[in-house]
């Protein structure tokens, strides 16, 4: 639960520094978090798969574009969460993992204690 709303804090600090992504609540972010964890879950590994020969012609970068069709298919189905454009879906879901990441050190480290 405590990961759950650490996303959710994370998506919502993201939106805040993007110019191109908006979120309208707390409520909205809290779908997108639960969403994008399904969709992270369920659909990224079997895209992986299927992409793999170009992932590995591309040393490893085309997991960004995968990573931002995800966002991208989580904000046509969140309303609230709006991207303006594909270019943005790259670096959201770039600083959601950095933050998550940051995130989990921080208070999942001291949790443990």
């Amino acid at each position: 639960m405590i990961k759950f709303l650490l996303n959710t804090v994370a998506i919502l600090l993201t939106s805040l520094w993007l110019p191109g992504v908006t979120i309208d609540s707390f409520k909205t972010a809290l779908l997108v978090s639960l969403l994008l964890g399904a969709v992270n879950t369920v659909l990224k590994p079997i895209i992986f798969v299927l992409t793999l020969p170009i992932n590995i012609l591309t040393l490893g970068l085309f997991s960004f574009v995968i990573m931002g069709a995800m966002v991208l298919l989580v904000s046509k189905l969140v309303a609230g969460f709006e991207i303006t454009h594909f270019i943005w879906t790259i670096p959201f879901a770039l600083i959601v993992s950095i933050l998550n990441w940051a995130f989990s050190k921080a208070f999942m480290q001291k949790a443990s204690l």
